[in-house]
């Protein structure tokens, strides 16, 4: 409820100005949550029905708090799995990808944009990430856009990647615009400054400065 009634108070407060962005986890993330990381990665081999029906349950269930976000004036459902990046690209394919499918298909059907976003190393499925037919691809530090651009197509809007800790947290604003500066190269056009993930709360104010001032100084 408070996830609701933060998307509609942003709404009122800066939803002329800006977008309004909320959040579900993605099929492998959430069943992580519920089911133990270990005991999820042992039952990809063991119970791959009780995998399917657990995928079935949570991406049912992020649907309706996708919608439910939306409808209260979120104008973008950022999706996580990260879990999602532990697992090969068979597994991906055949367990994972369908459900992000849905989930990416559903918050279209329901009137928002879907960016998501796979924490880690996710080079060996970046070519399926790009089929998900998602509005903008979050990745993190360590799969180079330029590979992305190359699998996924020149339309893909890609987000990133700088590494939050080597380059923006330990870094200063002169490497950190060089640093972007190859994100952008690598990535063209379509693509959004950010850190591979989560910004670290100690990150010194003139870093962030630094990256802020180059997203306003190359806009597409």
């Amino acid at each position: 409820t408070d996830r609701v009634n933060a998307a509609s108070l942003f709404k009122e407060k800066v939803g002329r100005d800006k977008l309004v962005e909320g959040w579900i986890e993605g099929p492998c993330a959430e069943g992580a949550d519920l089911r133990g990381i270990n005991t999820l990665m042992l039952d990809f081999i063991t119970d791959a029905e009780f995998v399917r029906g657990l995928f079935e349950f949570v991406t049912e269930m992020g649907l309706r708090f996708a919608k439910a976000q939306l409808e209260a004036g979120a104008d973008v459902i950022g999706m996580g799995d990260a879990a999602a990046s532990l697992v090969g690209p068979r597994v991906y394919e055949e367990f994972v990808w369908p459900y992000e499918k849905r989930l990416v298909d559903g918050i279209h059907a329901a009137g928002g944009l879907a960016r998501l976003h796979i924490c880690g190393n996710t080079n060996a499925i970046l070519e399926p990430m790009g089929k998900l037919g998602c509005d903008i691809v979050d990745l993190d530090w360590m799969a180079p856009l330029e590979r992305a651009r190359q699998l996924m197509g020149a339309d893909q809007v890609l987000l990133g990647n700088i590494d939050p800790v080597a380059a923006l947290r330990n870094g200063s604003p002169e490497s950190i615009r060089a640093a972007l500066t190859e994100c952008r190269r690598q990535a063209g056009a379509r693509y959004i400054v950010s850190a591979g993930c989560e910004v670290t709360r100690d990150t010194p104010h003139p870093n962030l400065d630094a990256m802020r001032e180059f997203a306003r100084a190359h806009r597409p």
